[in-house]
């Protein structure tokens, strides 16, 4: 009996710590210049429409945020807007990944055409993926360096004895 208590109470600390361990942040390998010189790269000249999408729960996405000052907030987009369709493709049932491979292969024009629902009605908006901006940029290697790398000395820290 006692055996089996201490089976239990090992395998309760093993599963704890598991689950302590994959609420860590993941670490990059890469030093922090390093990330932001390589996010830069890939996001210079890349475009993009300024959504932010949440899948529901039996299939199809909604809007859940409009970046400021981006495509889709020119546009008119709303928070909790169903996507339905973008470019004759069907979202209805689509995931955010196959949502994001459809602005992926709309790159070469940057032309969309969606239809959207909102309260009920339907409506058709036609916009265009452009470029990051400088300040979007910004904004993602920040939060990458937030999540990724553990917070850096500051100069003048570093250039004491």
């Amino acid at each position: 009996m006692t055996s089996q208590i201490l089976r239990s109470t090992v395998v309760l600390l093993l599963f704890s710590a598991a689950a302590a361990k994959a609420e860590e942040p993941k670490r990059c390998n890469a030093t922090a210049q390093e990330c932001e010189r390589e996010i830069r790269r890939m996001l210079s000249g890349r475009r993009y429409l300024g959504l932010q999408v949440h899948p529901l729960e039996h299939g199809g996405i909604v809007i859940k945020a409009v970046n400021p000052d981006s495509p889709a907030s020119r546009v008119d987009f709303k928070e909790g807007d169903r996507i339905i369709a973008v470019n004759g493709r069907d979202m209805t049932l689509a995931t955010a990944k196959e949502f994001k491979q459809v602005l992926a292969d709309a790159k070469e024009t940057g032309v969309l055409f969606i239809i959207l629902q909102r309260r009920g009605a339907y409506r058709k908006v036609e916009t265009r993926l452009e470029p990051f901006p400088k300040s979007q940029i910004d904004k993602i290697v920040a939060q990458h360096l937030l999540q990724s790398h553990s917070a850096m000395p500051s100069s003048s820290a570093s250039a004491q004895p």
